[in-house]
């Protein structure tokens, strides 16, 4: 039995918590080869092209496209790869817009995180320029929610997210920011950016920290192009999508309460992080 969509948020909206059941997840876990990893990477491919031929009939609404990227939740679940999210309690708790910042492991929690963030209101997050720029999905993007970034330089992306970010933020809508950039399989000071939580300081809003586990479609490190996002699926491991507590402060605390609260559930995960 599918846990529907409907379902999944009454369970975020009631207990702050959704984890598969056993009626939920397949009772043997598919075994791991290139069939599985095809038709797991379909599902969480899917998504673009389906959302692209919606908006060409002008079709796709907000809710077709949860729904859709839920199918990977579902999906995951049929596979037999265990799901939770919890901590969203976190989230019920405050109302009105929020900076979302999470960690980023892989393509699979940009597909994930829509169901769970539309749950509490409209939200934009910032993607690479490059998606955006594709034919069939500039308007579905531009649709969604999705915010081209052009990653030129530093400055310019800040400048950017400072003003399509507090813009979308003075309308209602959160914003979601991967502050790594980049997919990485650790978590590492270094590479983690201020510029969430710059957003959130001179936007007036608390940052909302999300830490998430995705490690059983790893990227290809050996992958070119879009391939590069679909490694090997093991489904022997689980995914998970925990919300911290909204943090308000400066920009510079804020980054380093959200840093810190990360790596502390990454490592609780047995998670490669540093600094």
């Amino acid at each position: 039995m599918q846990i529907t969509l409907s379902k999944f948020r009454e369970s975020l909206l009631n207990s702050g918590s959704y984890v598969s059941s056993p009626e939920t997840l397949a009772p043997v876990p598919r075994k791991p080869g290139r069939w599985t990893t095809f038709r797991f990477s379909w599902s969480v491919f899917f998504v673009f092209p389906y959302c692209a031929v919606r908006e060409f009939f002008r079709s796709l609404t907000t809710e077709l496209w949860a729904k859709c990227c839920f199918k990977t939740v579902q999906k995951a679940e049929k596979f037999g790869v265990k799901v939770t999210a919890d901590g969203w309690e976190n989230r019920n708790g405050y109302k009105g817009p929020v900076v979302y910042l999470s960690n980023h492991m892989s393509t699979l929690e940009t597909i994930m995180l829509p169901p769970v963030l539309l749950t509490y209101g409209p939200f934009n997050v910032f993607v690479k320029a490059s998606l955006s720029r594709l034919p069939a999905l500039k308007r579905a993007a531009a649709h969604m929610g999705l915010i081209p970034l052009g990653r030129r330089s530093p400055r310019e992306d800040l400048m950017q997210v400072f003003n399509e970010g507090v813009a979308r933020i003075k309308e209602g809508n959160s914003v979601l920011i991967f502050p790594q950039g980049s997919r990485e399989k650790v978590f590492s000071r270094k590479l983690y950016s201020s510029i969430g939580a710059k957003l959130a300081e001179k936007a007036g809003v608390p940052v909302i920290p999300i830490a998430v586990k995705t490690d059983c479609e790893p990227t290809r490190p050996d992958g070119k192009g879009w391939l590069k996002d679909f490694g090997t699926v093991d489904t022997s491991k689980d995914i998970r999508l925990r919300c911290g507590p909204p943090i308000t402060g400066t920009a510079k605390e804020m980054h380093q309460k959200v840093f810190d609260w990360i790596k502390a559930q990454l490592e609780e995960w047995n998670l490669p992080t540093e600094g």
